[in-house]
């Protein structure tokens, strides 16, 4: 479950790696939550995080499927991530996984609605000790690849 919510709301902008904080929702603009709001009328359980200085994510659940979204902080929408089965991953994306991580389980995918890039696929994958968050697009060339830390599975 930890994983699955890492997955989720621990990357933005292409899985660059950052520190996120906690925060409650009167801390977040007015801007932000208006833009959130309008986009996501249907979110539930929303849980804020501060992402970089100017930049914004929510965890939330829409129809049942967890999602996070990230906004700058006047408002502006920059992404979503909706999570999916590994199974509803495009074929070229699972193809293209297959053979450039030969030998890795793809265990956790989400897709990824960017408003610089389109909708791109993310997937967490596993090899013994090794273990990488990649994203890739709907043709299946990798955009990113990022080594995951081993976390607990306490949750």
């Amino acid at each position: 479950m930890k994983k699955r919510i890492m997955l989720l709301v621990g990357v933005a902008f292409l899985c660059v790696t950052s520190y996120a904080q906690k925060i409650t929702a009167d801390k977040v603009p007015a801007e932000v939550t208006s833009a959130f709001k309008a986009k996501f009328p249907e979110a539930k359980d929303v849980k804020w995080e501060m992402e970089k200085t100017n930049e914004y994510e929510a965890g939330f659940k829409t129809n049942g499927v967890e999602q996070s979204a990230s906004f700058s902080a006047d408002g502006k929408w920059l992404e979503t991530e909706s999570e999916i089965k590994v199974s509803e991953l495009p074929e070229k994306v699972k193809q293209s996984i297959e053979k450039q991580f030969p030998g890795f389980k793809m265990e956790e995918a989400s897709k990824v609605d960017n408003a610089r890039h389109g909708t791109c696929y993310e997937a967490e994958i596993e090899k013994g000790k090794e273990s990488y968050e990649v994203l890739l697009n709907s043709k299946g060339e990798l955009l990113s690849k990022n080594a995951e830390k081993e976390e607990d599975e306490k949750d």
